[in-house]
């Protein structure tokens, strides 16, 4: 088996790859700058995905990584042959559009789905919740900074995800027929809002944090200081509101897929913790 992967350096393909070169697969990375990539020797490396095609015979999809690419690519991959397309989508990419933050991003979540189901080659689309490492982004420099995170909806609960969690599915996606054209729902083990998140993260580091909620406009002033895009807090608050009454979906997905539990976001913390200590940016 030669899978070809795309966003191979992103938080979910570059441990995906280790995964896949364990279980003794071959395979090819796309980016766009193969000299700095630092991907193993085993892995043979291409700048665009479509020369990566030849002698593919799985594929998986990155929609932020394709961009424009993803249709074209993913109909050049069914004249190839290729037996095996696992895309990766996200567990609201069937609502509205203004309560996706991750469109804003590049993502397009939906159209990952429909394209690789609707491929004519056997599919799997993962459907994670929030990555864990979009804390690193949203909350690290301010908890680096001090003792207060400032956001939205205290009480708004999330089920991150693990990123290294998603990409142990996406291996078994690949070596197996267990989820075999599934839609599968990817949350971590536990709902925790925003107050306990940030408790979570001060118990790892042995400090005393708080989450202060602000109202919208100050948090869609403060991302947009910190370089997200236009549109993005707006769709995020929507994601959160409904959560306030009615906590995040979990689902057992991770566990009864990789028999271990979804590693929980304390531990996730733990493995990033010099991220959020307190000193230079990192």
């Amino acid at each position: 088996m030669t899978i070809l992967i795309t966003g191979a350096t992103g938080n979910v393909g570059r441990p995906l790859i280790d995964h896949l070169l364990t279980a003794g697969a071959h395979v090819c990375a796309v980016t766009r700058d193969p000299d700095s990539a630092n991907l193993p020797a085993a892995v043979k490396v291409v700048a665009s995905p479509f020369d990566g095609l030849s002698g593919a015979t799985a594929l998986f999809v990155n929609s932020r990584a394709l961009g424009d690419q993803m249709a074209a690519l993913i109909q050049a991959a069914a004249d190839a042959g290729v037996r095996r397309i696992v895309a990766l989508s996200a567990i609201n990419a069937d609502d509205d559009d203004a309560r996706q933050p991750s469109r804003f991003r590049g993502d397009r979540n939906r159209e990952a789905d429909q394209l690789a189901v609707g491929s004519g080659i056997p599919w799997v689309s993962l459907r994670p919740t929030l990555f864990a490492s979009n804390f690193l982004g949203m909350w690290a420099s301010q908890i680096r900074a001090g003792d207060v995170v400032y956001g939205p909806y205290a009480g708004a609960s999330l089920a991150p995800i693990a990123d290294a969690d998603i990409s142990a599915v996406a291996a078994h996606a690949f070596l197996t027929d267990d989820v075999l054209e599934q839609r599968v729902p990817l949350t971590g083990p536990q709902a925790l809002t925003n107050t306990e998140l940030v408790d979570v993260i001060g118990t790892v580091l042995c400090r005393t944090l708080r989450y202060q909620e602000v109202p919208a406009t100050v948090f869609s002033d403060r991302f947009a200081e910190m370089g997200f895009p236009e549109g993005f807090s707006d769709a995020y608050l929507a994601m959160l509101a409904p959560t306030v009454e009615h906590a995040a979906v979990v689902t057992h997905d991770v566990e009864k897929i990789l028999g271990r539990p979804a590693t929980s976001f304390r531990d996730w913390v733990t493995s990033h913790r010099q991220a959020f200590a307190a000193g230079p940016s990192l």
